[in-house]
């Protein structure tokens, strides 16, 4: 089965075609600037070239049309036309406590997922353009969506609530949802295959880290708890967003800087984590560049952000009496080795430990960075949202 994965942002969309049968990457690339005048495709063929193809000023329908046309014509075609294509697969972010699994999308689910619209206002509105888009284009093909928040509805709560009125939960929907549920769901799975154990029997710890991050603990396969909110801006200090805060030192910067609840969301959207305490980059290679160079706000900016990963990954294996598997995924968890070295060492009275030599190697593979002596197993296990995208389309499709 031929599956399209779209994750459509405000002004991009991301797409991969995958072929269940083997699970091979027939296409993948993304059109980005949509609704600015210098648009453009691009695109790597299976070969790994890479190629662009400009296309002025599209909307998020001619950016999934330049795309089925790059996929079924001209020299870089890999299908002779849509009827190729057996359903879609769409990356939706929230789907709050309406859907705790992947569902075939129809006119009432699309329906529930706008009733999530005041929850994910950047992202549910620019993921249903998605939807919208292929519609109109095929609408013949079946569509299904993944949602991010999925996961985490397995989680008490205890897990969930905040401790704020109750009426803020029952008439608001006030709670801490999680993000990155699909990424989680995949490497806690796919770390278990890879060691040969039984998910149904373990603890695990998987951190996605990356410019965004999250930490989950996964018990017996579920999640209980993750250190994102009600929004991705809770939990890890990130590339710009603030994680953990005292909510008294927001409303005293507002009430001190005359800040409104627009300008507010900016600063710790965007102003604030890597980028805000170290005044560089949130780029986290250009933040270990400027370490080694003795810049003390960088080095200060990657204490905090190892420092509160350190915290979430000992808070969840208390919470779970102890941890089987701790699991490292997303552009720095796969990547920067310094920081797992560093996350990893102060976790020594849980009975980790990494081998330096292995981890100091690794970088976007799978692998056991644990020396054979460690009580927990530590791996890189590199993130395929696409990939689970891609087979809970086939098995809800092929399920009708």
């Amino acid at each position: 089965m031929k599956i399209l994965v779209l994750n459509c942002g405000s002004s991009s969309v991301k797409y991969k075609l995958i072929d269940t049968v083997g699970e091979t990457v027939l296409a993948e690339g993304g059109v980005e600037k949509i609704n600015l005048p210098d648009g453009f495709l691009k695109f790597k063929t299976p070969d790994g070239e890479k190629h662009i193809v400009e296309l002025g000023n599209v909307d998020h329908k001619g950016a999934i049309a330049a795309v089925l046309d790059v996929l079924t014509k001209g020299e870089y075609a890999v299908l002779s036309s849509f009827e190729e294509i057996d359903a879609v697969g769409h990356r939706l972010v929230h789907g709050g406590e309406k859907f705790s699994k992947s569902v075939l999308i129809t006119d009432a689910v699309k329906d529930m997922v706008r009733q999530c619209y005041p929850l994910a206002p950047l992202h549910n509105p620019a993921n249903m353009t998605g939807v919208d888009a292929i519609t109109a284009l095929m609408p013949a093909v079946p569509q299904v969506g993944v949602f991010d928040t999925a996961f985490h509805q397995t989680m008490p709560a205890k897990s969930y609530m905040y401790a704020l009125p109750y009426d803020y939960y029952k008439e608001d929907g006030v709670r801490r949802y999680g993000f990155h549920g699909t990424s989680h769901r995949y490497v806690s799975q796919r770390v278990c295959e890879f060691l040969g154990e039984d998910i149904a029997t373990k603890k695990i710890i998987t951190c996605h880290i990356g410019n965004g991050g999250s930490i989950c603990a996964v018990l017996n396969g579920r999640s209980v708890d993750t250190s994102m909110g009600l929004t991705p801006t809770e939990g890890l200090m990130m590339g710009t967003r603030v994680g953990d805060v005292d909510p008294g030192a927001l409303t005293y910067i507002m009430e001190r800087r005359g800040l409104s609840a627009e300008d507010l969301q900016r600063v710790i959207n965007k102003e604030s984590g890597v980028l805000g305490v170290s005044g560089i980059s949130s780029d986290m290679r250009e933040i270990e560049a400027a370490v080694k160079a003795g810049d003390e706000r960088a080095i200060l900016a990657l204490d905090m952000y190892e420092q509160r990963i350190i915290k979430y990954v000992g808070a969840y294996a208390a919470e779970m009496g102890g941890v089987d598997i701790i699991v490292f995924t997303g552009g720095v968890g796969e990547n920067q080795t310094g920081v797992r070295e560093n996350v990893c060492a102060p976790l020594a009275f849980m009975g980790v430990e990494i081998d330096l030599k292995v981890n100091a190697a690794t970088r976007g593979t799978e692998t056991v960075i644990s020396t054979p002596e460690s009580k927990v197993k530590v791996c890189v296990i590199p993130t395929d949202e696409e990939l689970l995208i891609a087979r809970d389309t086939r098995d809800i499709v092929e399920s009708l």
